[in-house]
């Protein structure tokens, strides 16, 4: 099977992505092969940067850059069904650079966003801290201003690339009395002094996370993205627009999972037939296709409203990331319980995408909190 399929998703589709889902998977299979998945945190961190050069020189980041969420749901699919770790890079990418085009600073752009789209740069995003998660409003890094520029104290815990990133899209307090309309949005070089890695923060499935602090880390209020206080709308707006895309590398994970387990029961034999002529066997990969289409579905449809230009795709990108999430993990699960022994060695592939789907259901909003949304827009167009 090719990943990703463009046929059960075909009404979504225009003919331009259409012909893109079959050469975008053949890129990401045959780069995962020449850049296998990393054995440990350190590796990982250096494969990281070979991914992002590979991306950029490909033109697979362009998506990120036009905007085109289906595009960039095509290739995350792609991603995440050869290497989480490419897949990461990417969203990272995205996550960085789509504050520079909502908050319009034509400075910042012109310094970043080249470099980062051709692989020449590496983002992050930094808004998590040790007592701002799902509370994003709770964010305590503070954003003096001094004259012409701002000092920035504080720290960021959780953050992808940091350690490694050329530059950070930092989300701090410039006004803590007026809480989540205190907050403002900064792009901070990652040589800025003040600005320190502080340590790495190791995880199952390698993958360079880690904390940063600032210092008097002193930065030009040209760096500023958008107006003073309105940096957590622009952040939200930003994952908004994102959210779908981590539905988009679930379903390419549990595809690549449904793959290895319709292949081990195939060949496999237990008690004189093959695995898959067991009917409980059967059921399990119904359930797991079924599972994986629905989630196809829901992350497409809220790709196909952003990209006719909705303003708001909330309600959509909050169910396309949470049902695909939470079905990839089960999706996943059944295909280890498929290859049993096999299934859990550290070298299968369904291990590692077990290890490295947990975080999903995590990172830019919680299954909880996307429920939450849901159930908040719902009764917000009820009433």
């Amino acid at each position: 099977m090719s990943h990703p399929d463009p046929i059960p998703v075909r009404a979504f589709l225009d003919d331009a992505h259409q012909a893109l889902a079959p050469v975008v998977g053949a890129f990401a299979g045959a780069a995962a092969r020449e850049l296998p998945e990393p054995a440990d945190d350190a590796e990982a961190r250096t494969r990281a940067r070979a991914w992002l050069i590979r991306l950029g020189e490909g033109g697979w980041l362009e998506p990120i850059r036009r905007r085109d969420w289906r595009g960039c749901c095509l290739t995350r699919e792609a991603l995440g069904a050869a290497s989480p770790l490419a897949d990461a890079v990417f969203a990272l990418q995205g996550l960085a650079t789509v504050p520079l085009h909502f908050a319009e600073n034509e400075a910042m752009r012109s310094r970043w966003l080249d470099d980062a789209i051709s692989g020449r740069a590496m983002g992050a995003f930094a808004m998590t801290e040790p007592e701002a998660g799902s509370d994003a409003a709770a964010i305590a890094t503070r954003a003096r201003r001094d004259g012409s520029a701002y000092v920035l104290d504080g720290a960021k815990t959780f953050i992808s690339n940091a350690g490694i990133a050329d530059f950070y899209t930092v989300f701090a307090t410039t006004d803590p009395s007026l809480g989540a309309k205190g907050i403002s949005c900064f792009v901070v070089p990652a040589e800025t002094p003040g600005l320190t890695f502080t340590r790495a923060q190791v995880l199952a499935a390698p993958h360079p996370l880690g904390e940063i602090s600032f210092d008097g880390c002193r930065v030009p209020e040209a760096n500023r993205l958008g107006p003073e206080g309105r940096g957590l709308a622009l952040g939200l707006k930003t994952l908004d627009r994102l959210r779908a895309t981590v539905g988009a590398a679930a379903c390419g994970m549990a595809a690549r999972a449904l793959d290895e387990a319709l292949r081990h029961a195939k060949g496999r034999r237990q008690f004189g037939k093959p695995l898959a002529e067991f009917q409980l066997v059967q059921e399990k990969l119904a359930r797991m296709a079924t599972d994986l289409t629905a989630a196809r579905l829901l992350v497409y449809r809220a790709a196909y409203e952003a990209d006719r230009g909705a303003e708001r795709v909330t309600l959509e990108a909050a169910m396309a990331k949470a049902f695909a999430t939470e079905a990839a993990q089960r999706v996943i699960d059944d295909a280890v319980q498929i290859l049993g022994g096999s299934g859990v060695l550290a070298s299968s592939p369904v291990d590692r995408l077990y290890r490295a789907v947990r975080a999903l259901r995590i990172y830019e909003g919680t299954t909880e909190i996307q429920h939450l949304v849901i159930a908040g827009q719902l009764l917000k167009e009820s009433a």
